[in-house]
């Protein structure tokens, strides 16, 4: 094997390998950033003895046996070792003196304890949701601080400095990386899905730039799901999490048009939805449905999604029933961007007055203040109602509060075609 394919043999293995390891370096040297650097050394050393050797046969033993020699090596040239330092040597000789084998059955055995913990480490409620997100991605996910810029539309020394202080406030409140148990896993693993989702939904509508759609984003957050479906196979919500990214996109090849512009769900091809990930979402909903957790946040919406994924039309869509979902969502998940989604529904099942009974509540709302999808869901109840001069209005106060170049031009649009 040539230099060059054997260099890209080894990258490639590093990036399926890399999660896990920095998961069990930081169990075992308490310290992100350490286990990062381990890593990277694991990777170098790779890169000169591979292409001499060839590739072993148990590749990510070897990286683990080679990072766990160099903190050896490091802990050892310190010569401020505290007791702390002389435990982390204790435990890293008696692991490495079973050799390769060893710690392949290791890391076999308790890899996804590991990887578990490594993912709530990243996502603790005490970071900020940007940092939890930007410290997930860089972690488990693997992208470089210049990719995550790029997915958040932000530029990289700012994305740098959030992780760097993400780490440092894990560092600070010296969390143990461990899985949570009880209570407080239940807690912590609602933040965790939160962070996927968060960068899912990031990608699926983006927030701002020209961009409507970053499916980059969306395929990361899918990773990050099945990984946790994998790891926690009993958690209903994982599941109804992981239905729900799969089922919304599947609509991401119909959701922008050749211009840019967003294309509403009535008015997608449906043709072009992605059958294989609407399956894997129904299984996903068929498992939540075996554990019992139907009436789940993520459950249930995922449960909505799949309505409009049943309909092979617009005008076959059961808007009956997803205005029921939708007052079960706002009991157990109450928000006011659901009363929102819930008033569409409403409009879609009932008519547009329906609409605009229940929007017309939200209108004091300090979470909608500046929320362009309020004005915009007015405006199209407005539309459908006949009040052609109101809905302009409400679709160009719309288009002030957008900070997405496509998502403006679609609303000016619609405000222009009231007449």
């Amino acid at each position: 094997m040539a230099d060059g394919d054997i260099h890209r043999a080894i990258e490639a293995v590093f990036r399926i390998e890399r999660a896990r390891l920095i998961a069990g370096l930081a169990r075992i040297v308490r310290d992100v950033d350490r286990a990062e650097e381990l890593a990277q050394d694991a990777l170098i050393a790779a890169m000169t003895d591979w292409p001499r050797t060839g590739v072993p046969d148990k590749p990510g033993a070897w990286l683990m046996a080679a990072a766990k020699r160099r903190a050896i090596d490091a802990i050892r040239r310190d010569t401020m070792l505290t007791r702390k330092h002389a435990e982390i040597v204790h435990e890293l000789e008696a692991s490495d003196d079973s050799g390769i084998a060893g710690i392949e059955a290791a890391m076999d055995d308790d890899v996804g304890d590991e990887l578990l913990a490594l993912i709530f480490t990243a996502c603790h409620p005490l970071l900020a949701p940007d940092a939890r997100a930007a410290l997930t991605l860089r972690l488990v996910g693997g992208l470089t601080v210049e990719e995550i810029a790029r997915a958040f539309l932000s530029n990289p020394a700012t994305i740098a400095q959030r992780i760097v202080r993400a780490k440092k406030a894990i560092g600070d409140a010296g969390l143990a990386f461990e899985v949570p148990r009880g209570a407080e896993r239940d807690a912590r693993l609602a933040s965790v899905l939160e962070v996927v989702y968060l960068i899912f939904n990031e990608g699926y509508a983006a927030t701002a730039g020209e961009d409507v759609i970053r499916p980059a984003l969306c395929r990361e957050a899918q990773r990050l799901g099945r990984i946790l479906a994998g790891l926690m196979a009993d958690e209903p919500e994982v599941f109804g999490l992981l239905a729900l990214m799969e089922i919304q996109a599947s609509r991401l090849p119909a959701r922008v048009a050749a211009d840019g512009t967003p294309v509403m769900l009535p008015d997608q091809n449906r043709a072009r939805w992605d059958r294989l990930l609407i399956r894997r979402g129904f299984a996903a909903i068929a498992r939540v449905e075996a554990l019992g957790g139907a009436d789940g946040p993520y459950a249930l919406q995922a449960a909505l999604a799949a309505c409009h994924a049943r309909a092979p039309r617009a005008e076959d869509t059961d808007w009956p029933l997803i205005a029921a979902l939708y007052d079960r969502l706002c009991i157990v998940m109450p928000s006011p961007v659901v009363d929102l989604n819930r008033a569409v529904a409403h409009s879609m099942a009932f008519g547009p007055e329906a609409g605009l009974r229940l929007v017309d509540e939200l209108a004091g709302a300090a979470a909608l203040r500046n929320y362009a999808p309020l004005p915009a869901a007015r405006g199209d109840f407005l539309f459908r109602a006949g009040r052609l001069a109101d809905a302009r209005r409400e679709f160009e106060a719309a288009a002030l509060l957008s900070r997405n170049e496509g998502e403006r031009t679609f609303l000016l649009a619609r405000a222009a075609a009231c007449g």
